[in-house]
């Protein structure tokens, strides 16, 4: 895929922009560089090019918005190669940000030696060695917060991760002393960052691997986030932000329960974040909780509860200046009406929907919508014809789900071609149904969704009669074996 801009675009603007040193105000240059793009957009161009040179970044409109705003003075290691990479010719400087070294200073490092030159990212092979889990705590700069990623990602107690943020300070003379800063007793950026991270990092992580490898894990840093909560804020802008943070990684972990199948709990975690976001006076938060709600209620079969959700979660986001939210949230209603077998409201729902997806995304759109894409759009189209009975026009918006769905996102893959597959099985195309099937084997061993396997499982059984057919044997032979 091409760079997120133009390569010459790198030397024309280092031309016309001057040396700068630590920045004390909004990045100009950064913010001239994303040009008409949405945050959200230039979010998401980061991360194709960080997949074009083997980086992985969780990178979205928050942390555009806060490069933006001169926050983050220096980036890590991992985007300073995806922005080179991005912008050929530009030094760090030319994108308006300062040095590592102006940044950090020498006593950062001192306590417990230099990062290192790769990625601190949890995937990466030398994450593990040679660097103990405290190492990088002691540098509790703008830029990256590692605490809560690195206890979720290592398996660590949920003691270890409050240890880390100052929660339990009666711990701390269990951990190495030249590598522990003194216990915190408010919750600062540092913290909140931590949390905004943990929110990240699984989303990354589902969207690559799909909800069962990581549901269980995922709790402990829910658990420390309200914890944080609970521990005393100083400043209410910090406040607000551990808030929806905290909202943030309910839901998140919610859909990882709702994604493997254990909709109880889905159901619980998200009837958490509604509660936090109306403590908190959030409407961007209580919309999306409703949205989920929505979602896991046509999921558990309960269409006029998700109908209900999806109204509730419409009248949350009016306020918030968000077509492309509201556009998510009409196909969240047209799913309640298609569930209760009325065609006509499901129509207009659909028709309002797409109206709104067409004015394009917007500044104010929540950094959670990146997945929100014309593919997302065809696949919730799908799957309302499909609960409504129309298999061939279910199928249509499914193949073109599957046809415009970035391969990167292989959960999001094999959902669609898994919807195509039942949606074709039902339409008396076993031959076609079994070859969409296939691919969603292509991708199991990556994905663990719970979801998708159901899936695979009703087509199964339609396709079971077909089986003297040669295509649908295979598929039903193979898929007994996984």
């Amino acid at each position: 895929m091409a760079t997120s801009t133009d390569p010459s675009a790198g030397a024309n603007f280092a031309a016309r922009t001057p040396e700068r040193g630590p920045a004390k105000g909004p990045n100009t240059a950064f913010r001239e560089l994303r040009g008409q793009r949405s945050p959200g957009e230039f979010a998401a161009a980061v991360r194709r090019a960080a997949r074009e040179i083997g980086e992985q970044v969780a990178c979205d409109a928050r942390y555009v918005g806060r490069v933006e705003a001169g926050e983050i003075r220096c980036p890590n290691y991992a985007y300073e190669r995806v922005f080179r990479h991005m912008f050929p010719g530009l030094t760090l400087a030319d994108m308006g940000f300062s040095s590592r070294e102006a940044v950090r200073g020498r006593g950062a490092r001192a306590g417990c030696g230099a990062p290192p030159a790769y990625a601190t990212h949890p995937e990466h092979p030398e994450h593990h060695r040679g660097t103990s889990t405290t190492d990088h705590e002691i540098e509790r700069n703008d830029e990256e917060s590692d605490v809560l990623r690195r206890a979720f990602m290592t398996g660590g107690s949920a003691t270890l991760a409050a240890v880390s943020l100052g929660l339990l300070p009666e711990y701390a003379a269990a951990a190495p002393h030249d590598c522990v800063r003194q216990p915190v007793r408010r919750v600062g950026e540092a913290e909140v960052g931590a949390v905004e991270e943990a929110v990240r990092r699984i989303r990354l992580l589902d969207d690559r691997h799909g909800a069962n490898g990581l549901y269980r894990r995922a709790a402990q840093p829910l658990r420390t986030a309200y914890a944080l909560l609970d521990a005393g804020i100083a400043r209410r802008s910090t406040a607000d932000r551990l808030h929806a943070g905290a909202g943030e990684l309910a839901i998140s972990v919610g859909w990882l329960a709702h994604d493997s199948g254990h909709y109880e709990e889905a159901r619980s975690h998200y009837a958490e974040a509604l509660a936090t976001a109306r403590l908190a006076g959030d409407p961007a938060l209580e919309a999306h909780a409703f949205c989920n709600m929505s979602f896991l209620a046509r999921d558990a079969g309960r269409p006029r509860e998700a109908l209900r959700a999806a109204q509730a979660g419409g009248r949350a986001a009016r306020r918030l200046g968000s077509p492309r939210l509201l556009s998510l949230l009409s196909l969240r209603e047209a799913g309640g009406w298609a569930g209760l077998g009325d065609r006509g409201a499901c129509e207009q729902s659909l028709a309002r929907a797409h109206a709104l997806f067409g004015r394009g995304p917007a500044e104010r759109d929540p950094e959670w919508m990146t997945f929100f894409v014309e593919a997302e759009l065809e696949m919730l189209e799908a799957q309302c014809w499909s609960a409504l009975g129309d298999w061939p026009r279910a199928s249509r918006h499914a193949h073109r789900a599957a046809c415009l769905q970035d391969p990167h996102f292989a959960r999001n893959l094999a959902l669609y071609r898994a919807e195509l597959a039942d949606d074709l099985a039902r339409a008396g195309a076993p031959t076609e149904s079994a070859a969409a099937g296939h691919q969603v084997l292509d991708l199991l061993p990556e994905v663990q969704s719970t979801r998708i396997q159901a899936m695979l499982a009703d087509t199964a059984r339609i396709l079971a009669p077909h089986a003297t057919c040669p295509e649908v044997a295979t598929f039903l032979d193979r898929r007994a074996t996984v």
